[in-house]
């Protein structure tokens, strides 16, 4: 049963974690590095992430500035940046490419909370599916004899607290998400 409840746990470790990182990627008003994690550079000919061949920092709120450690990547760097959906305007000087995060519209900032609700909602079917599986491996024990009536439903029980918890702790992420993208 312990088991059963360390991998019900894992797996909803691991739906939190991923929501976090899809959260991340969802633009707010400020500047971030995480906007680039997924932006992948044609690197002599592989596909590279930006952040292996360039070092990207936050030098004020709103900028966003990416040093390519080979002067001959500005220009493969800057076509990525515009081929992406970012919605950001990159300018070169040579050897930086600056990106001004532009202020958001009241109208881009529902559709990115929508978006956050939409992340939020994979999560917690997630959740739920970790649920599903470790209830049904708390009753399949139970039908082989490997474990009691009440010890199974007292696992179930443990299930669904950790399956409310985790739920909590989406809520409490989205809410603040939320905030962060109605910001202005």
């Amino acid at each position: 049963m312990d088991d059963t409840l360390k991998t019900a746990r894992k797996h909803m470790e691991a739906a939190i974690d991923h929501l976090k990182k899809d959260l991340a990627r969802i633009r707010t008003g400020r500047a971030s590095t995480s906007l680039l994690d997924d932006l992948m550079v044609d690197y002599y000919g592989t596909p590279t992430p930006v952040a292996q061949v360039a070092s990207v920092s936050v030098p004020e709120p709103r900028m966003l500035t990416v040093q390519p450690w080979e002067q001959n990547m500005v220009a493969p760097i800057e076509r990525a940046i515009m081929q992406s959906d970012l919605g950001i305007t990159p300018s070169n000087d040579g050897k930086l490419i600056r990106l001004p995060i532009p202020p958001l519209t009241e109208d881009r900032r529902k559709e990115f909370v929508k978006q956050a609700h939409k992340c939020g909602e994979e999560t917690r079917v997630s959740i739920r599916n970790a649920r599903r599986d470790a209830i049904d491996a708390l009753k399949k024990l139970q039908k082989d004899g490997d474990l009691s009536e009440d010890d199974s439903k007292r696992g179930q029980d443990q299930v669904q607290k950790l399956t409310d918890d985790f739920g909590t702790r989406v809520e409490d992420i989205l809410k603040r998400k939320d905030a962060e993208i109605m910001e202005i």
